[in-house]
């Protein structure tokens, strides 16, 4: 298998009494050697940057000793109604500045966060807080009006509110004057207990509880610091404290693994200015660019697709940015050409990983990312990847296989889920599901998931491969490709399509892509709409929604 060479950088990053200094375990996993492994410490962060900016939300701009002051202000109130160290507390809420507040409170307290995915229905928000056995949630007015007839816990609301508070809600400031009298005391719980369980996406049945432990943070957090230091090294600069605070649009929503760990506590760690967006919208975010010159944006690569494709993006003033990077879902090669015809001071980046891995496995970036765009490119320093055949050979390069991951990241356990659990691990390697590649220089490429790939009369097809094409057609501004049931052939492959226009023509789109498919991967139906795709907040394609609405007769 192929393995990645350390270039300059590498070397110079792990060297040893470096911060990013490796250690090699009994059982041959690495992991930073400086790494923190309690929650507790983020609080160091927070006095390190003292009165610079953190937050902006609206009209509201709040310093990281403000944040802190609050952070300290809900560990006392968790203390004064008396949970304890292991005790689930979930959130549940948009990206406000209290989402923040609350993970680092909890975490910080020894108590384990429960992100919940704020899009989801009242009985799935029921299902995530029964399924983790949390004792309290945080909520915001949305959530809470949802859930306070249907919940018998404890529901702590932010802000101010025009809701009649029923006996189960209370105003989260309220409960922080109540604990004033505490100490507001920091535990340092750490190593492998659990510090989150953020849930799956649940693109397919019930969300599992993805438990991720305070090591697996910080080993994650380190892996986005130390990429960051080796971009800095590769482009010629210096890693002194001196440099420019950099700006960061979280669009991304906080409860997914991608803004709250790849985002938040990376942009925590190294002093940045997070301008929080409650709902993604492209219009907004452009302004929120040109208004706090913003210098990275991304998350999931719809995102970034839609701020660059939007019709108005040449009103505004987006030269500040200065890195594209997104992760979560697979991105088209197109999307680093667009990015490129957008500025040529603008780097793209696109990482693979998952909830299970705390985020990013692999990563790719500037010139390597340029000269591979359909690489996710190679392995974090702590991370082992191998692909594998289904009878869990090793295979060699370039050939296709299930994608396994090792090291300090990969999560302990499925929530209360023990077979579950068992099912995805082959020893201490973690099956993904993903169909991949890696090349002789261990750069990845995800070619599917293996719950996605097509078999048409016995040949594979590969939807990434599909969707790749499609984007590259002018006409597409976002594309679907899955199978449907065929008596014949298995199954046939079908796209729903995006249409910029109204005129699209879906024979033209078919043509285009005989001259770069094999016949059996051009899709036998194309279908063409002017409204979204849906997706889930992670941005993934909610493909099982889409066969069911446009085959649903075949699918019985």
């Amino acid at each position: 298998m192929g393995l990645y060479r350390l270039d300059f950088a590498d070397s110079l990053l792990q060297r040893p009494s470096s911060p990013f200094e490796l250690e090699v375990l009994p059982n041959g996993k690495r992991r930073y050697r400086h790494a923190p492994r309690s929650m507790a410490a983020t609080m160091e962060y927070f006095d390190r940057f003292g009165e610079r900016e953190y937050l902006v939300f609206e009209d509201q701009r709040i310093t990281y000793a403000e944040a802190k002051e609050r952070i300290i202000g809900i560990i006392r109130a968790f203390e004064a109604v008396g949970l304890e160290p292991g005790d689930r507390v979930a959130i549940a809420m948009r990206n406000f500045p209290e989402w923040v507040f609350s993970f680092f409170a909890i975490t910080a307290a020894g108590l384990i966060a429960v992100p919940l995915n704020a899009w989801w229905s009242v009985d799935e928000l029921v299902y995530g807080l029964t399924d983790s056995g949390a004792k309290l949630a945080i909520v915001d007015e949305e959530r809470a009006t949802m859930l306070q007839d249907r919940v018998a816990m404890n529901l702590w609301l932010r802000g101010v509110t025009e809701l009649p508070l029923s006996p189960s809600l209370a105003l989260l400031d309220d409960r922080v004057r109540d604990g004033a009298s505490r100490e507001g005391k920091i535990r340092e719980v750490g190593g492998t207990g659990p510090a989150a369980i953020f849930y799956t996406s649940g693109t397919t049945g019930r969300p599992k509880g993805v438990v991720l432990g305070h090591e697996n943070l910080f080993q994650a957090l380190f892996n986005a610091l130390y990429l960051g230091a080796r971009t800095v090294l590769r482009a010629g600069g210096d890693l002194s404290e001196n440099q420019e605070q950099a700006v960061n649009l979280v669009s991304i929503p906080l409860f997914h693994v991608t803004g709250c760990v790849a985002i938040l506590l990376p942009g925590t760690a190294t002093g940045a200015k997070l301008v929080l967006s409650r709902r993604f919208d492209a219009l907004e975010a452009l302004a929120l660019i040109e208004r706090e010159r913003v210098t990275s944006f991304g998350g999931v690569p719809t995102v970034a697709q839609q701020i660059l494709r939007h019709p108005d993006r040449d009103r505004f003033d987006l030269s500040s940015v200065k890195v594209v990077s997104y992760g979560g879902a697979p991105s088209a090669p197109e999307l680093v050409r667009m990015i490129e015809r957008t500025s040529v001071e603008m780097m793209p980046g696109n990482g693979y990983g998952l909830t299970e891995t705390a985020g990013l496995v692999t990563f790719n970036n500037g010139t390597s990312y340029q000269e591979r765009p359909s690489s996710a490119g190679p392995p974090v320093p702590v991370t082992d990847i191998k692909v594998v055949d289904s009878l869990g050979d090793e295979l060699d390069d370039g050939q296709a296989g299930e994608l396994l991951v090792r090291g300090p990241t990969v999560f302990g356990e499925y929530w209360g889920k023990v077979a579950e659990t068992q099912a995805v691990f082959e020893g201490d390697w973690f099956r993904t599901g993903d169909i991949a590649t890696i090349d002789s220089d261990g750069y990845l490429t995800i070619v599917d998931r293996l719950k996605d790939l097509i078999i048409r009369g016995g040949e594979n097809v590969a939807t990434v491969e599909v969707e790749n094409a499609i984007f590259e057609y002018p006409e597409v501004e976002d594309v679907a490709v899955f199978g449907y049931p065929d008596e014949i052939l298995g199954e046939r492959v079908a796209a729903v399509v995006v249409a910029r226009a109204s005129s699209f023509d879906p024979d033209a789109l078919r043509a285009f892509l005989s001259a770069r498919l094999a016949a059996f991967q051009v899709p036998d139906i194309i279908e063409v709409r002017r409204r979204a795709l849906p997706r889930n907040a992670a941005g993934k394609l909610l493909k099982r929604s889409l066969r069911e609405e446009y085959f649903r007769e075949e699918l019985g």
